[in-house]
């Protein structure tokens, strides 16, 4: 399952299929089941999960592009099932975290771009050129539009889905429909949420927390932490609450 033209310095699983002309690095660890596309190079310290397919010409596993990196040992993490479409580029971390972590079951489009210390969770979706820079933390379920970029360190919130084309410089909350120019809330993502299993009930009480916090007066942070005191606040309630709360460089609105 190895064209006779790839380069493989680590050990690969009996079941891997390495495509004419990939160049794979020597410590590269893989799980069973992957498939590396043509003239792709990954390299490392990385890890591959189970059945991770890596596109044609992707670039993966690099040093980070951060002034400040100075040859640390760091790596690169890939969970299970995620698919990463053709030159798309994915760099290792530096030493302020030891690594860039990509969750299970993920979509990475084509041209997308994952700078040093990004932390992405489970089952993304990042549509093509997609760009995020350094540091910047994705939660679990969310889709973000193709041609976004995203500025270091910023937040996207579990479920929350980013429109294509805007540029994402403030944290984005759980649960929420984003876009325009400047980025800004449109609604609760709730055809998103639906598809995911959310009862109409947790719709209910995610849509009026949703219309009290950035619909109604009063200063955001004073009417999170009122709702994280309400002891009849539901548990998405309070997660959407806290991530506010949390924000170091504002959130949306």
């Amino acid at each position: 399952m190895i064209h006779p033209t790839a380069v493989a310095d680590s050990v690969l699983p009996d079941d891997a299929q390495i495509e004419a002309y990939a160049v794979i690095g020597p410590e590269v660890r893989f799980g069973k089941g992957v498939r590396i596309g043509p003239h792709a190079f990954v390299t490392g310290p990385a890890f591959i999960g189970d059945y991770v397919s890596i596109g044609p010409s992707a670039v993966i596993g690099t040093d980070p592009q951060d002034l400040k990196y100075d040859s640390e040992r760091t790596e690169l993490i890939i969970g299970s099932g995620t698919v990463i479409r053709e030159f798309a580029n994915i760099n290792r971390g530096t030493a302020e975290s030891g690594r860039t972590v990509i969750g299970s079951d993920c979509l990475i489009m084509a041209y997308v771009h994952i700078a040093h210390d990004c932390y992405i969770g489970d089952r993304v979706i990042l549509a093509n050129a997609v760009n995020m820079a350094g540091h910047v933390e994705i939660g679990c379920d969310v889709t973000v539009g193709g041609v976004v970029p995203i500025h270091q360190f910023v937040r996207i919130g579990d479920h929350a889905m980013i429109g294509g084309g805007y540029r994402v410089s403030k944290d984005v909350p759980p649960f929420v429909l984003a876009g325009g120019a400047p980025l800004g809330l449109l609604a609760l993502n709730r055809i998103g949420l639906r598809r995911k299993g959310f009862s109409k009930e947790r719709l209910d009480s995610l849509d009026r927390a949703f219309r009290y916090l950035f619909r109604e007066d009063g200063t955001l942070t004073s009417k999170a932490q009122g709702l994280m005191e309400d002891r009849n606040t539901s548990d998405d309630v309070k997660q959407l609450a806290e991530f506010i709360i949390s924000s170091s460089r504002g959130v949306i609105s």
